[in-house]
């Protein structure tokens, strides 16, 4: 092979990418750094706090990638009768034309499923076409692909454990316990099942069995290293849930449950399912969508919440999106009607949001998962034009996507008017139904930006400079 001289072109490329790592390292600006504080407002967090990629954390609750091969080889079961036919579906499969694949699926005629290893065979295909849907098009378009690999061979253990790890991400109710003990029977040996059974338990509050599940999936857990960091956080999260609501007692409405010292004034817990079914109400209307199983809710002291929830100190209320638990303070809580109000309805946005989202809540860029939630829960924030006193100046959207959590308090509170300011304008602007179909497209794992140039025909820069231009403001720019 023929190998061209390059020298004159690696000495200006080197000189450019010194220039590069000189610039991020030392010039690029560093924002929330030199912004005079505002003052101080009710501050609500969820943790983990949302990122801008389009592929769930491993912390978070929600889909997690199988590390194991997740397709089966059709040829492990030859059908001799029909084998031309169904391996020019296997041919357009392995060429990725997963539509003409589907349609050839769908049109094979009944006939041919008397046979139990044409069943067999045929069940393979509609697996490995789930995972190319999925791979495609996200996990939602995935799970018939899936169902009917599991309707065609029932003792398939890989397309059980593809259609129970794509119901978990989802959050589908079809995800019961007797689905997951199905599965379970097939793969013993697989960690997975035994998390996302914890998960379900967990969700029931039936902590002491979802402990013993997570125990088990650690036994396992070599068999699927993908799942190791996860586990460790929600293990964590469990064992630490053990010992503060070991004493609790809980009183449940028809979509919340709420754990609460018995010790504690009997009207707060009965006040907070008050305000959260009417926030169930209210903002289910406004974005068309409900979640599908009861939330709980933790009232914790003053002195316990931190400690409980490991949330930033500045934070009011905190919605755990790996547990699925709203934690709210309740120390004043009784007196200060307003508050709690507002932080119920703003955490559970919060549990709205991650329900709807499921696997891809890490999709949602925390400035717009926070702007919702303050919009959507009717809050009043201090406006921009408050923040600072003859300069009009606002960090891009891009350095408010990822976790908030480092941020000093004063900085946080910055941070949250600019998300309630730019969710403002967008909703103003678009509607809800619009900023409900970029969610939808943000749950196919599509970034923020590709999100808005496909559903608002407008790119995530001139987003950002026409919100900035409507407060008369202007964005900041890097500094030379």
């Amino acid at each position: 092979m023929y190998r061209r001289n390059i020298r004159h072109i690696l000495g200006p490329l080197a000189v450019l990418i010194s220039l590069f790592i000189f610039y991020q390292a030392w010039l690029k600006p560093h924002y929330f750094h030199e912004t005079p504080p505002p003052s101080p407002q009710v501050l609500v967090e969820d943790t983990p706090a949302a990122s801008s990629a389009p592929l769930s954390r491993p912390q978070e609750r929600g889909f997690v990638e199988l590390k194991r091969s997740r397709t089966i080889d059709p040829v492990s079961i030859p059908v001799p009768k029909h084998s031309e036919l169904l391996g020019a579906i296997h041919e357009e499969l392995e060429k990725r034309n997963i539509a003409l694949a589907e349609t050839k699926l769908e049109e094979l005629p009944s006939s041919l499923f008397t046979e139990s290893a044409t069943k067999r065979h045929v069940a393979i295909l509609w697996n490995n076409l789930g995972i190319l849907q999925e791979k495609d098009g996200g996990t939602e378009v995935s799970v018939k692909a899936f169902k009917k690999a599991v309707s065609l061979d029932p003792q398939n253990a890989v397309a059980h454990l593809n259609l129970a790890n794509a119901y978990w991400g989802l959050r589908d109710p079809a995800l019961t316990e007797e689905f997951l003990r199905k599965v379970l029977s097939l793969a013993p040996d697989e960690p997975f099942p035994h998390v996302a059974l914890a998960d379900f338990l967990q969700e029931k509050d039936r902590i002491t069995e979802a402990s013993k599940h997570l125990a088990h999936a650690k036994e396992r857990i070599k068999k699927d290293p993908g799942l190791q960091s996860y586990l460790k956080a929600v293990t964590a999260k469990i064992h630490r849930v053990e010992k503060v609501e070991d004493k609790l007692f809980t009183h449940k409405s028809v979509h919340f449950t709420v754990k609460y010292d018995g010790n504690d004034d009997p009207t707060t817990w009965t006040t907070v399912l008050d305000i959260l079914e009417e926030a169930y109400r209210e903002v289910g209307q406004k974005v068309n969508f409900f979640p599908s199983r009861p939330i709980i809710v933790v009232l914790h002291t003053k002195n316990q919440f931190q400690g409980a929830t490991g949330g930033p100190s500045w934070a009011d209320g905190l919605f755990d999106s790996v547990l699925g638990r709203i934690h709210i303070p309740t120390q004043g809580a009784a007196t200060d009607l307003a508050w709690l109000t507002r932080v119920l309805r703003h955490e559970f946005v919060h549990a709205l949001i991650q329900g709807e989202l499921g696997e891809t809540g890490g999709a949602i860029p925390t400035w717009l998962n926070e702007g919702l939630a303050i919009q959507l829960a009717g809050d009043h924030w201090q406006e921009v034009k408050n923040l600072t006193d003859g300069e009009q100046s606002l960090v891009p959207l891009t350095a408010l996507e990822g976790s908030w959590e480092s941020l000093p308090a004063e900085k946080v509170s910055i941070a949250y008017m600019e998300a309630n300011a730019a969710t403002h304008y967008l909703i103003q602007r678009f509607g809800m139904y619009k900023v409900h179909e970029v969610l939808l497209h943000l749950k196919t794992r599509h970034t923020i930006a590709a999100a808005m140039q496909d559903r608002l025909l407008l790119s995530y820069d001139h987003f950002q400079k026409q919100w900035a231009d409507s407060l008369g403001a202007t964005l900041s720019q890097p500094k030379s």
